[in-house]
Order: C-alpha cells, then structure tokens, then sequence
C-alpha cells in the first residue's frame, strides 16, 4: 500500500517535512510513499529513494503543472523542461518510458478528457483525500467509461493528511520502476485507510 500523492515542504502548498513522513508512514498503514512535490524533486536531498531501514519504500515522482490541469509523473524528473502543456508533457513522459497520473482537478477538465480519450493518459488518481466524495465519485465513473488504471493518492500537504487515501498494488513495489512496471499493468487500486 503506498500514498502515491504526498507533498513536502519543498511545495510552497506543503507543511509536511520529509523527516515527518519518514517518521509516520509505516503506523498509518503505508508500505511506501510517493514524494510528489510541485515541479521539483528537491526532496530527494533530505531522503534516499529506495527501500529505508523500516522497510518503507520512499519513490520520487513529481506534480508538474500544466495549463490544461497537473499530473503526477513518474520515470522522468528534473530534466523535463519547465512550462510544457498537458499534451507535450505527456508524450515526453511516454517516450522516456515513464507514466503520468491525471488527478482529479486534471482529469475533469476538458481537454484532459481530450487526452485521456486520445490515449495520452491513461492512468487517473479516481480517489484524493483532499476531495469530496462526490467529486471522487465522478472521476470513478469517467474511468470507469474510459477503462482507466485507478489508483488514489492522500494529496497531503500536513501530517493528518498523510494515507488516509493510497494505492494497493498487488505486484511488490521496492523502487520507481516497479512502480512504473506495476501501474502500466494496471495492477492496483484505490484504497482509503483508517484515519
């Protein structure tokens, strides 16, 4: 189970430190975290990606912002040019064999809808733990339609926040290209965990 959307205090959004995410995770349920900061992995200079001495799997990924709406990308990283739209973004994220995940203010818009339906993205975060359930409702059944991989992430930006929504996967996850490996397979599913 991995919170595939936590962001860090390396997002001007974010109170959560790194040290309080490595200090956390495992008592609420977590096996891993994503650290998906805004247009930055900065964050890997406070934690080593990988598996830590606990057993939790830290994994870099990014929330890049695009006009058309954000995504969470996973493979490429600090080398994507900043400023890219939606549709630009994605086909660079495709061709350095990573993938890109559509939140829900991303994927309700409708040129994403556009790209989603294009086959540009086809993974959507249909459950956020920052959204209503109506909103988390709307995207199910958008993916549903468009027989999108679901997965659900926290979006925290506070230690409250963090993994009261996640990912369960049913492939081992131990570094960024089993993540990658497990999410284009469509091996997981939104899950939401005891606060």
């Amino acid at each position: 189970i991995l919170d595939m959307h936590v962001h860090t205090t390396y997002s001007s959004c974010s109170g959560l430190t790194p040290v309080e995410i490595l200090a956390n995770a495992r008592s609420r349920g977590l096996d891993g975290v994503c650290i998906t900061d805004h247009n930055n992995m900065a964050a890997q200079a406070d934690i080593q990606e990988g598996l830590q001495a606990d057993g939790l799997c830290v994994i870099f990924g990014m929330e890049y912002d695009t006009p058309e709406g954000d995504f969470l990308v996973f493979g490429p990283g600090d080398d994507l040019p900043k400023g890219l739209h939606a549709e630009e973004l994605l086909r660079l994220v495709k061709e350095k064999n990573g993938v890109a995940v559509a939140p829900i203010p991303a994927v309700l818009a409708e040129s994403s809808i556009i790209l989603v339906s294009r086959g540009l993205c086809g993974i959507v975060e249909s459950v956020n733990g920052r959204n209503r359930h109506h909103e988390n409702h709307q995207v199910r059944e958008l993916a549903a339609h468009y027989n999108l991989v679901q997965c659900g992430g926290s979006d925290a930006h506070r230690l409250d926040e963090l993994g009261k929504t996640a990912t369960r996967f049913s492939l081992p996850i131990k570094n960024r290209q089993d993540l990658i490996d497990a999410l284009r397979k469509g091996a997981c599913s939104p899950v939401r965990l005891k606060s």
